[in-house]
Order: structure tokens, then sequence, then C-alpha cells
């Protein structure tokens, strides 16, 4: 009699990952990492939305920058600062239309309080996210657009924002942030005549140049420009860490195969003879000195470098607090700027360069504490590989970190 199989359909079923580190789509690669929660509400504070744009949460932040620019330009509250800076107190006081300004503050502190919060959930689920070590999509292709993980410059993409916000998005392929910051950037110079203002006072004529720009709409460039800069630069340095991230499991998964029953163990030793002991330690217990890999290493002599490049992406916090201040003193140049013998634009300018050399000077000096004492610090000067039995691992790690072994590793 004949047997008929019959398949069994396998009860194992794929689980999608509970947390996603990153998501690349055809509009942009919106991704999970660490943010200080108080740079986050500081942009919240700049502009109401601006915040949320940085969390990529962009549903919630497009409509309070909506928000913002109705009721501010409707309340005359730039124009107000403006006098308020120039200490005209009592003309400020008339052009503030009470009916508007009252529907401000509510929403103003939302904003901010909400961004704030946000960025502390969201440093905790990409902690667990992180851990998870979930596996994401790395290239997408569609009709009218294609999207990959690739490392860029972050220099590059501040040098396009600084030639006109938006442009450092393009770069990094943040579509939707790039559209939304180009469209309210030409709006915004439109509205203010900054152009026709900084034509003027270019040509010297600076009476002019006050005359022709717009009080209310001038105040909104600077955290359009402070954002845009600022925005595609850190973005750019995390898809940089991103890239690596993914590479570095990628690897471990596809050149990292276990062979039999053996293991390799990786550990990093300083030179001492501490390293020898567990080498010779390694030998007793019986593992063979050819299955013992000792790779001594040239130090580097250059000093560690502090700013971020196309192949090194770390030093995020060095614009943090420069961008910062630059927006804050472009927005007090500008409005003192009307009382003063070049202008706004040009005050505005210099409050911008200035605020940002400040801020810079102070990341700079904080990062170079950091990097001297990181420099001090003696780093791995030999790798050390063994191959072992399945039933030494753990005697083996245990020698290794008896010996000050300052990194073990297994490879599976």
């Amino acid at each position: 009699m004949d047997l008929e199989i019959v398949p069994v359909k396998s009860k194992l079923r794929y689980r999608p990952p509970r947390r996603q580190v990153a998501y690349v789509s055809l509009l942009g690669t919106t991704q999970l990492h660490f943010r200080h929660p108080w740079v986050i509400a500081w942009w919240s504070t700049a502009f109401p939305g601006f915040g949320h744009l940085l969390l990529s949460k962009y549903l919630r932040g497009f409509l309070l920058i909506g928000w913002e620019i109705l009721i501010n330009s409707q309340s005359h509250l730039n124009t107000a600062m403006v006098y308020s800076f120039m200490g005209r107190f009592a003309l400020a006081k008339e052009t503030l239309d009470v009916r508007w300004m009252s529907l401000y503050a509510p929403v103003y502190l939302f904003a901010i309080y909400d961004s704030y919060r946000t960025t502390i959930d969201l440093n905790h689920v990409y902690t667990l996210a992180n851990r998870e070590k979930s596996y994401f999509q790395v290239f997408k292709i569609g009709t009218m657009e294609i999207n990959y993980l690739d490392k860029r410059n972050p220099w590059l993409a501040l040098a396009w924002s600084c030639l006109m916000p938006g442009m450092g998005q393009l770069y990094i392929h943040r579509i939707v942030t790039a559209f939304y910051l180009l469209t309210g950037w030409i709006g915004a110079v439109y509205m203010s005549h900054f152009l026709e203002g900084l034509h003027y006072s270019l040509l010297g004529d600076f009476h002019r140049a006050t005359q022709v720009v717009d009080k209310g709409w001038l105040l909104f460039l600077p955290s359009m420009f402070g954002f845009g800069l600022y925005d595609a630069y850190t973005n750019t340095v995390e898809n940089n860490k991103l890239f690596d991230q993914e590479q570095k499991r990628f690897l471990q998964s596809n050149y990292q195969r276990k062979k039999e029953d053996s293991m390799r163990i990786v550990s990093s030793f300083d030179h001492s003879t501490y390293l020898e002991m567990a080498l010779t330690r390694l030998e007793e217990i019986g593992v063979r000195k050819e299955e013992i890999l000792a790779v001594p290493l040239d130090r580097r002599e250059t000093s560690p470098r502090m700013l971020d490049s196309l192949h090194r992406s770390d030093g995020v916090s060095l614009i943090d607090f420069g961008v910062a201040c630059a927006t804050a003193l472009a927005v007090v140049g500008s409005s003192v700027g009307f009382l003063l013998e070049w202008g706004p634009v040009i005050w505005g300018i210099i409050g911008a360069f200035v605020g940002f050399g400040i801020g810079l000077a102070v990341d700079l000096s904080i990062g170079r504490k950091k990097t001297n004492r990181e420099s001090r610090k003696k780093g791995t000067e030999v790798f050390v590989l063994v191959n072992c039995e399945e039933h030494q691992i753990e005697l083996v790690e245990k020698i290794l970190w008896r010996h000050m072994a300052l990194g073990v590793a297994r490879l599976a």
C-alpha cells in the first residue's frame, strides 16, 4: 500500500521586533538615538514644533509650527519683542493683540513640556530597541525614489544648510523635513523682505534697510536658519553611527560562524607581565600554543580628533550650545539693530556669529578636557585570539579576566 506524505506546516512564525531602532522609507530614514532633553526643549522654546521635528514626530511638529506662525503673526508677538529689546515697552504693549495673545501661552508651554517628556521616553525606548538587536531594511527602492543607508559628511550637510536651510536635509534624504523647511524659509524671507534689507545693507543704505524689513517676520528667520543647520548636522552624524552599527551586526551574523564544537574568544590587554601569565596559564589548561594568536598593535601618535567627518562621527555636542547661542543672539541683534547704525540685518548676522563663537568655544573647552582625560588613559595594545573547546569557554574567560584583560568577547 502506497503511503502519502502530507507536508506539515511549521508552527514556527517570524516574530517582528517589538521596537525598531530605525526605519528606512522612500521619504527618508527615521531613527531612534539618544538626545539631550534640554536641547530638545530649547528648540521648542525657540520655535514650537522644532523640538518635535528633531524627534521625528512630524505630524505633531508641523501642527505646532503652523500654530506658532498663525498666532504669532496675528498677535504681533515678534514685533512686540523687537520693541521690548529696543526699550520701547509702551509701544510693545500697544502692538500686542490681546485676543490672539491669550491663546499663545498654553500651547507654547505644552510644546516645551511635551518635547522634553517625549525625549526621555524615546531615550528609554532606544535603550530597549538597541538591546533587542533587531534588524531593519537598509535599502528601499520604489517608482519615484530610492533611499539607502550610507555615510555622509556632516560638515558638507552643514555647508549646504548655510546656503539654504533645507538643502542639508535633502543631502541626507530627509525629504519631509526638507520640504517644509524650504517652504517655510522661502515664505519667511519673502514676508520679512530680508533679501531687500540685505541688498540695501550691502550698498551701505542702512536707513532704508531698516525701513524695508518687516519686524515680525524677521524674527522667525534666526530660529529657522539655526534649526536647519543643527538638524542637518546632527542627523548626518547619527545616520553615520547607524550605518556603523548595522554593518557591525551584519558582519557578526555573516562572518562569525561557529566551526564545529570550537569557540573563539577575543580579548585585549596592555603590555604587562599579566599578559604572559595569562598566555602560559592557557597552555597549562590544555589550549595549544597554535590555537593562541597574540597581535601587538602600533599606537597612534597623533592626538585624537574632536570634529566629525565622513568616517568618524561622535562629536554631536560640539555644536549644540553654539547653534543655540547663535539663534538667541541673532534675535537680540536683529531687534537692537533697529536702533543702531548698521540696521537689523547686519547686527542679526553679527549676533549669530558672535553667539556661535561663544557657544563653540564653551563646547570645545569642555570637549578638550574630556579628550585630554581620555588620551591620558592607556588604550588597547595587544589583541589575543584563543580557539578553544566549548567546555573550556568559561575557564578561558575567567583566566583572561583574572589577568587584567581590558575586554573579552565570544565569537560564535
